[in-house]
């Protein structure tokens, strides 16, 4: 087991997070956080004794193979550059920082220490993103030529932040995340359109290309229902395409022929649509929207193994586009 010092006990981390640990070989060796109700019910619940207010007693704990948190982006970026001076692996939800020059900072301390730091971008692991990036690693699938995406949220769950700070930081950032990790390439030219009827309610539309010609547009904002599905992305090839709805739902088109003349036409697994779709009545792992598999690959990162978790360099180059948004957003 790797002995893990945690920071943060908010519903997130509780929910989220913590649960996943011991399933995946991380043992909860300590545990921080300034609210001492929350820190005492998540101790109670994992039989943990070592108890801190202050993440700089945490990080210092005897014993400790990693540190793990889930906080707000300054004190990611304050505490991780505190485990990295112990040479201590991190975990840490994204954002890395509240800036992209915080991201580097910790990017520049992870190298220096030699030890990795693994960002929490778990849409790389929801169940229908994985299976559309395993197609799309194939081969068969061909170059991606577009792609557009929507990821909403509403207001309340900003609320009291009508500078947008927090969806930005929290919600945004994902995308700046994924789109590119599906196309494989970098954004190149950036667009953004915005409205906002009221404050605290935003609509955004990114139009952007990539360095191979691909071209994408991604809707983020604050004016639908968190009780709708918040989530689609449609990626296009040549005569083939993937919809991944609601991270669950897949569908592959391809080319198939009109069947509507042919007495003999039948579903041919070659060329007809592929969809997938979940089981909810089997009892089995529902981990759909991936912290489970993220944090199995943070712990084989930190056994030393080589994965492909999305680390602080990952992080630097979201943040890197999710300021290029805002700043034309402000402007």
């Amino acid at each position: 087991m790797i002995n893990i010092g945690w920071i943060g006990c908010g519903r997130h981390a509780r929910q989220m997070l913590l649960p996943q640990l011991g399933r995946n070989g991380l043992r909860i060796a300590a545990l921080c956080d300034r609210d001492g109700d929350a820190l005492q019910r998540t101790a109670a619940e994992y039989g943990v004794t070592a108890l801190h207010d202050d993440f700089r007693e945490l990080v210092a704990t005897p014993g400790l193979d990693a540190v793990g948190m889930a906080v707000g982006p300054d004190l990611h970026h304050a505490a991780t550059l505190a485990a990295m001076e112990r040479g201590l692996p991190v975990f840490m939800e994204k954002p890395p920082a509240a800036t992209a020059a915080g991201a580097r900072d910790v990017a520049q301390a992870s190298e220096r220490a030699g030890a990795p730091v693994v960002v929490g971008f778990m849409k790389r692991y929801s169940t229908g993103n994985r299976i559309a990036k395993n197609v799309l690693d194939e081969g068969d699938f061909g170059a991606v030529l577009g792609v557009t995406g929507a990821y909403m949220t509403a207001p309340t769950y900003f609320v009291g932040e009508p500078d947008y700070s927090g969806f930005f930081l929290h919600h945004c950032v994902h995308y700046m995340d994924l789109l590119p990790w599906f196309t494989g390439e970098d954004f190149g030219d950036m667009h953004v359109r915005s409205v906002s009827p009221t404050p605290g309610r935003l609509l955004l539309h990114v139009n952007f290309t990539g360095p191979s010609g691909t071209v994408g547009n991604l809707v983020m904002g604050t004016v639908q229902s968190r009780g709708t599905p918040m989530e689609e992305i449609r990626i296009m090839g040549d005569h083939a395409r993937l919809h991944i709805d609601n991270v669950i739902n897949v569908a592959l088109y391809r080319d198939p022929p009109f069947k509507c003349d042919d007495p003999a036409a039948t579903l041919d697994p070659r060329a007809d649509t592929l969809s997938w779709t979940p089981n909810f009545t089997a009892a089995a792992n529902e981990d759909h929207k991936g912290y489970s598999a993220l944090l199995a690959d943070a712990a084989a990162v930190f056994r030393g193994e080589s994965q492909a978790a999305p680390d602080i360099h990952d992080g630097v180059r979201a943040m890197e586009r999710l300021e290029r948004m805002i700043a034309q957003i402000d402007a």
